[in-house]
């Protein structure tokens, strides 16, 4: 996570153990049987797991050299000092409701916080914990992570747990669907649409890769939030419009004759098969960006690829496998979660904020209207109409909520007041993956069905999520 805010300030960290896990462990004081219970609870070398069980995994190092300079290790502290130990005086009710909860969960022999000021934020705090209405029936114990042989916890939900409403009965509905059928460009907002083998058809199925074949996302190219793509079911086509330019159309038939070129390109590094679309598009998008770029899809004769991770928690008969996305078929937000954070960064930024902007700067596929905010994030599986999905996991955030999807114009303050939010968490949404082997009718996401949520079986434990950035772009 310090690495992620760092990004905001374009300053590069190492994080982690540095490839010397011999050393990490000495450091850190951690044991053989330690690093027995971190593998089984998901901690692998170059993930996003810092803390376990309260005890860091890693560290961080700012590292200087010859070409540093004074002002250089002056960003880094004006950098900590701005995100890692003031308080800022607008944090909103959710927050200073927990803040002693927030003290009392550091442990007092855990070495990284043994000098910090007791007023200052605490790093160390679980998504439950920040929960509006806090529950007293919160567990504070330390978890034990199961048996080497036990699933993974992707897949702890319990056989008898049954589908819940909250608050007496007042049903949950999906409110809006988006696809990005290019991947980073701007969404393609639907009332109804057909779900394919790796999630709503079409969505994120090409891609604009550089010179050298490797992804563009808004990283790199905000500019490409202002690329509208839509999909015309009844023309077969994909109509393509930017401002200032002339509408351009790819064909939705793939190109699997001789004069397609097949490439092999990279997606978080995962390698995917593709095909390029031609030099008509390649130059269109070109020129609309101003640097040499080309349109590629995916290509569906080989096989696709399969996120290991992702899957590890779900039967092995469903197959899944994903488009351009980074980690999973879908990503699901809360309104009401999106409500409460547009709250808390309104005051920051002393500004009122627009609902349907925070929406899309969060770039998901579904969005539901739920009684409670943050609640989706103790669901284990859903069922939408008659569509299954399990919960993959929650979503770490990415500097792209920091664009502005209308205008392609940047403001850390977004990703810098949800990490603040959220007790130093970036995450917000979560994860899906649709089981279609629990369907026997068609499969249409339409806006309006209910959502039937299933609790996990143990809501305090958050499965582990790659290091990877998550947004999917």
């Amino acid at each position: 996570k310090v690495d992620k805010m760092a990004s905001l300030y374009n300053i590069h960290v190492r994080t982690g153990c540095f490839c010397n896990t011999g050393a990490c462990q000495m450091h850190l004081g951690i044991s053989n049987e330690d690093i027995q219970r971190n593998l089984q609870a998901g901690h692998v070398c170059g993930d996003g797991i810092d803390l376990v069980d309260g005890h860091p995994t890693g560290s961080v190092r700012i590292s200087f050299g010859y070409m540093s300079s004074f002002e250089d290790a002056q960003t880094f502290l004006k950098f900590i000092i701005a995100t890692r130990l003031s308080k800022s005086d607008t944090e909103n009710a959710f927050q200073s409701s927990v803040t002693k909860q927030m003290r009392e969960s550091v442990p007092d022999d855990c070495p990284s916080f043994n000098n910090v000021d007791k007023s200052s934020p605490i790093l160390h705090i679980s998504d439950r914990e920040l929960r509006k209405n806090s529950s007293a029936t919160m567990t504070t114990g330390s978890w034990q992570p199961p048996e080497a042989e036990a699933e993974s916890m992707r897949a702890a939900v319990s056989e008898t747990a049954v589908p819940t409403c909250r608050r007496g009965g007042k049903p949950i509905t999906v409110t809006n669907i988006y696809l990005y059928p290019i991947k980073s460009c701007s969404a393609f907002e639907v009332t109804e649409w057909p779900v394919g083998n790796q999630g709503l058809l079409y969505d994120r199925n090409w891609m604009v890769v550089n010179q050298n074949g490797v992804c563009m996302t808004q990283k790199q190219e905000p500019r490409l939030c202002l690329v509208n793509p839509s999909i015309d079911l009844e023309q077969n086509i994909m109509v393509i419009q930017a401002e200032g330019m002339d509408p351009i159309s790819v064909s939705l038939e793939e190109n699997t004759g001789k004069e397609a070129v097949i490439c092999e390109s990279k997606v978080c590094s995962h390698r995917v098969k593709t095909y390029d679309c031609g030099e008509g598009i390649a130059g269109w998008f070109s020129l609309f960006l101003g640097r040499p770029c080309r349109l590629i899809r995916q290509s569906s004769d080989v096989k696709n690829r399969l996120h290991q991770k992702n899957i590890k928690g779900l039967a092995a008969a469903t197959n899944i496998s994903l488009s351009l996305v980074n980690e999973a078929q879908y990503l699901l937000i809360n309104v009401a979660s999106i409500l409460e954070l547009k709250e808390h960064i309104s005051a920051r930024l002393e500004e009122p904020l627009e609902i349907d902007e925070l929406i899309r700067r969060f770039r998901a596929n579904i969005v539901i209207s739920a009684p409670e905010s943050f609640e989706e994030e103790e669901w284990a599986e859903i069922s939408i109409g008659a569509l299954q999905f399990q919960v993959v996991g929650p979503c770490s955030r990415c500097q792209i909520i920091c664009i502005d999807q209308q205008s392609g114009e940047r403001n850390k303050e977004f990703l810098q007041s949800l990490s603040a939010a959220r007790g130093r968490k970036t995450n917000f949404g979560i994860y899906l993956m649709n089981q279609p082997f629990h369907s026997s009718f068609p499969d249409i996401l339409s806006v309006g069905s209910e959502v039937l949520p299933v609790l996990k079986e143990n809501p305090e434990i958050q499965p582990p999520t790659s290091s990877e950035e998550k947004c999917s772009g």
